[in-house]
């Protein structure tokens, strides 16, 4: 009788045939779960609460710390490429939470700022936000905070490593 599928069934490799990943220590895969976790729960919670989703928030908070930046900023301090970054702004300023102008030393760039209602937007989140980091820090002492914080800047500043010098 012919396979019910068109692929070439393959046995699956014994577990015991080369290198695996330890989970519970490899710091790449640690980051990158507790990222995903804390991205797709947040992106729920604010859009249920505040109607903007985790990458909207990263955006709007960096533009309250730093109003008037172009995107290329938003691009390198968030980490992310300038399709993502330039689809969520249009959303941003369609909606009326950022103004973005042609700045006007350079008619190739942008500025981007908060609108009023995208600042009132911002002042409400970041209490969520300020509550769920002391949720998940909750299990750390105060000295044990400061020494994950000082950990994580060293990695962050590290980065080049393993990206080529295209991160920092």
């Amino acid at each position: 009788m012919p396979p019910s599928s068109t692929r070439a069934r393959q046995k699956p490799a014994p577990a015991e045939t080369g290198p695996t990943l330890d989970l519970d220590r490899y710091v790449p895969a640690f980051i990158t779960f507790i990222a995903n976790k804390l991205s797709n729960s947040a992106t729920a919670f604010y859009q249920k609460q505040f109607g903007v989703n985790v990458t909207e928030w990263r955006i709007m908070s960096l533009l309250a710390i730093e109003p008037g930046i172009p995107a290329s900023r938003i691009c390198h301090v968030i980490g992310f490429d300038k399709g993502p970054v330039s689809r969520t702004l249009a959303g941003l300023e369609k909606r009326g939470l950022v103004s973005i102008r042609t700045d006007p030393n350079d008619g190739r760039t942008h500025s981007i700022s908060l609108t009023a209602r995208g600042r009132a937007t911002h002042d409400k989140v970041i209490v969520a936000a300020f509550e769920r980091e002391r949720r998940l820090l909750s299990c750390l002492s105060k000295d044990e905070r400061e020494v994950l914080i000082d950990l994580l800047r060293r990695l962050h500043e590290n980065l080049g490593a393993v990206t080529g010098g295209t991160e920092a």
